[in-house]
């Protein structure tokens, strides 16, 4: 069950690939005005952080309401799992392809595992966590080869790796914060934090959205669904499980991006077949990490 919800919100992860590209085109937005990108990305969070707490707030049968005690909590969460990641990530994005960058962006689980088990304790660093990592890496590296046969920059894909670190603090603070608090209160929260930010930046550096229809409207709120439901129930799944457990699924997201991608794009269909060794190395790597005898049981 563990391994069926990771894999669902990477399934919804991936769907973000050929949305988003879907919503700058039906939205006017041009792949090089970063701050228009920044501002659809902060419409985004914001709109996903409201749904959040609507959608949770039924599920749980109670208001999510933070406390006072969780402000700070949600400003750190906000800053490394929102604003940091993602202003990195579209910074990234205008100096690389996204091939490469769904690449570097994949080493977020190596320093999850690494964060968690060195840093801040809350496991172990075995030799299995580590194999089974390098060979779900491998099947991301399978997926985008045709990345390796394109020039890349030390700006895109600098900033993609900050992203990547940024993305894996915020899974380790995720574990931590939820022990006494909500982990879907506390997305929500940090979405509408980060959202808002992003907003803020995009309008000061003169971002702006056009064209706003039927169809680029039904993006944007596809896109908030997307990270409302992903971003919560893999935060629930952190709270219960070893970081490391959960992280590892993380490889499937480029790889389901990759499969859904070629539904919008007949012309990159001759790629296709490379899907099927990378989603297996990816579940080979997911199995591995995932065996029970590697983890302390209390």
């Amino acid at each position: 069950m563990i391994w069926l919800m990771a894999a669902f919100c990477c399934l919804l992860w991936g769907s973000a690939f050929p949305a988003i590209k879907a919503g700058y085109a039906a939205l006017s937005i041009n792949n090089a005005d970063t701050f228009s990108i920044i501002l659809f990305a902060g419409v985004r969070f914001f709109g996903a952080g409201v749904l959040t707490l609507i959608i949770f707030s039924f599920v749980e049968r109670r208001l999510l309401i933070p406390r006072k005690s969780d402000l700070p909590k949600i400003g750190v969460l906000s800053l490394f799992q929102t604003v940091l990641q993602y202003l990195f990530f579209y910074l990234g994005l205008a100096f690389t392809s996204g091939s490469r960058a769904s690449i570097v962006n994949s080493t977020s689980v190596f320093f999850a595992i690494l964060i968690a088990s060195l840093l801040f304790h809350q496991e172990k660093l075995t030799a299995q966590k580590f194999i089974g990592s390098a060979i779900g890496f491998a099947g991301v590296v399978l997926v985008s080869l045709d990345a390796f046969r394109t020039g890349g920059s030390l700006l895109g894909e600098g900033f993609t790796l900050l992203s990547s670190v940024s993305y894996a603090f915020s899974s380790v603070f995720m574990k931590k914060y939820s022990t006494d608090a909500s982990p879907a209160m506390l997305s929500g929260c940090q979405f509408i934090l980060g959202g808002a930010v992003m907003v803020a930046v995009g309008l000061l550096g003169g971002g702006n959205i056009k064209d706003a229809d039927l169809k680029g409207t039904a993006i944007v709120v596809w896109l908030m669904l997307v990270s409302a439901l992903a971003y919560s129930i893999w935060s629930i799944l952190i709270r219960y499980n070893n970081v490391s457990k959960v992280a590892v699924c993380g490889f499937l997201t480029p790889i389901f991006g990759f499969v859904l991608s070629l539904l919008f794009d007949s012309s990159s269909a001759a790629g296709g077949l490379l899907a099927i060794p990378a989603l297996a190395l990816a579940v080979c790597g997911i199995i591995i990490v995932n065996q029970s005898k590697f983890y302390n049981k209390k």
